[in-house]
């Protein structure tokens, strides 16, 4: 009994590996007939496995889709990484709990080796919060609402929400429509960047939007089918990175910059942004934050010598950050 139960879990694994097996290659992998092999499928269906099978000349086994989720099973490798994944797993409200229910699980199979790896691992390294640029508290996103939009972008189907937006945001939206106005999308794109999710979509005029997810509140589903149009060479990352840049910070900044718009922009990303050429020496940098520090510290690691005439609570700004490092020297 001992060995028939150790060949179905190997027959398991195997299964979960690729999609399609041979009963040939199976049995020559396991070292057995392929009436054993067949014997074995039938005893894994029992045991509610949905093994699918196909006959004829290109017959294969394959694992199905079933009402639950069955056991998994991981090489070493894959175990370790799952592991650690979990334990790292932040960000998005709801995951906490479920992460940690999930690595209780697994953690109480790990064999002792892969144990004592992955807390090697865990009390060998650290990480900063992922809020490490500004003040600003970290959103939270409701998982289901990921899913909802995700699902949608998959099945091309229209979602509907409600926009609503803090007081004291840089811009109400991004559409020119007040706040509790429902909205009706074609969904394209998920990104997420500097802490927080983006949802790129057309609206009913077909111009593109982005619309941060921790202010979406979505509506019942249409149901409504759209025929994609999706942006070209697959630019929606440096869509919302160039959007953002220009009217969805809190704060804007128009900085001087004395040195050539190809030098400064050879030093970030040139979406995050927008520089205007005035000579072949100097150039202008529009960029912002979610807090004017995070603007004073971007400038200094530019590297580069720069002037700054307003916003008045920069300048003032600035002047707090120098006078704090010349007292670091002092």
């Amino acid at each position: 009994m001992r060995e028939t139960t150790s060949r179905l879990l190997s027959l398991l694994s195997l299964l979960q590996t690729k999609p399609e097996w041979t009963g040939t290659d199976l049995a020559q992998r396991l070292d057995v007939t392929t009436r054993t092999i067949r014997n074995d499928i039938e005893r894994l269906r029992e045991l509610g496995y949905p093994v699918d099978a196909a006959r004829g000349r290109s017959g294969h086994y394959r694992l199905g889709v079933g009402a639950k989720l069955p056991p998994l099973l991981l090489d070493d490798t894959e175990a370790v990484a799952v592991a650690v994944g979990l334990r790292s797993a932040t960000g998005i409200a709801g995951m906490e709990d479920s992460s940690a229910r999930a690595l209780t699980k697994l953690e109480q199979v790990l064999p002792n080796h892969l144990r004592r790896q992955v807390n090697a691992i865990d009390s060998s390294m650290s990480s900063g919060p992922d809020n490490t640029d500004s003040n600003v508290v970290e959103p939270m996103i409701a998982p289901e609402v990921l899913t909802a939009l995700a699902a949608a972008i998959r099945d091309r189907h229209q979602v509907r929400f409600s926009y609503d937006t803090p007081p004291d945001a840089a811009t109400p939206r991004t559409d020119g429509r007040p706040d509790g106005w429902p909205i009706v999308v074609d969904p394209y794109r998920l990104v997420s960047w500097q802490r927080f999710w983006y949802l790129v979509a057309r609206d009913e005029d077909r111009d593109w939007h982005t619309y941060r997810v921790d202010w979406i509140d979505l509506r019942l589903p249409t149901a409504r089918g759209f025929t994609p149009e999706p942006m070209p060479d697959d630019t929606y990352t440096d869509f919302v990175l160039r959007d953002v840049a220009s009217t969805g910070w809190k704060f804007h900044a128009r900085i001087t910059v004395h040195a050539s718009a190809q030098e400064v922009l050879s030093r970030i990303h040139a979406a995050v942004g927008i520089v205007e050429s005035i000579d072949e020496n100097s150039c202008v940098l529009v960029t912002g934050a979610d807090t004017l520090e995070t603007v004073a510290v971007y400038i200094g690691m530019l590297g580069l010598d720069f002037s700054v005439a307003e916003p008045t609570a920069l300048v003032e700004q600035l002047r707090i950050v120098g006078e704090r490092y010349l007292r670091a020297i002092g």
